[in-house]
């Protein structure tokens, strides 16, 4: 794999945002066309969290807690997470939205360490799936 030799000397904090660079483009291409997951307007997307990403690690890189939110709801509404909660058990039902709360709820108590080979995987999965 190309990306994991040139990535190898990479520190977690760089791997994180090369990470985080390619899930995003990720979920703005899948939500592309979509209205905005919180208020319902058609916008600019940006990849909102449901789940903090800064609080709740566990959750940064799950396809089911990130999803096309405009930038009103996202930042100045700090992701407007009323709407956002009815609105995202919509779309992936209540079973999946309980595993995501479970899966946060038990990275609390546990806490969350962020593991290189972990994050080299993300970057080669995201890539792979920008580039389809």
């Amino acid at each position: 794999m190309a990306t994991i030799s040139t990535l190898k000397k990479k520190t977690i904090a760089q791997l994180k945002a090369i990470a985080v660079t390619h899930f995003h483009k990720f979920i703005r291409n899948r939500d592309h066309g979509s209205p905005c997951i919180s208020c319902g307007k058609f916008s600019t997307l940006q990849a909102g969290h449901f789940y903090s990403a800064g609080h709740n690690p566990v959750s940064k890189f799950n396809e089911d807690n990130v999803h096309g939110q405009c930038v009103r709801c996202n930042l100045y509404l700090s992701a407007n997470l009323i709407p956002y909660r009815q609105n995202l058990i919509e779309k992936i039902g209540q079973e999946r939205f309980d595993k995501l709360e479970l899966k946060v709820q038990i990275s609390k108590r546990l806490g969350y360490k962020w593991d290189k080979f972990f994050l080299l995987e993300i970057i080669e999965k995201y890539k792979k799936l920008n580039r389809s």
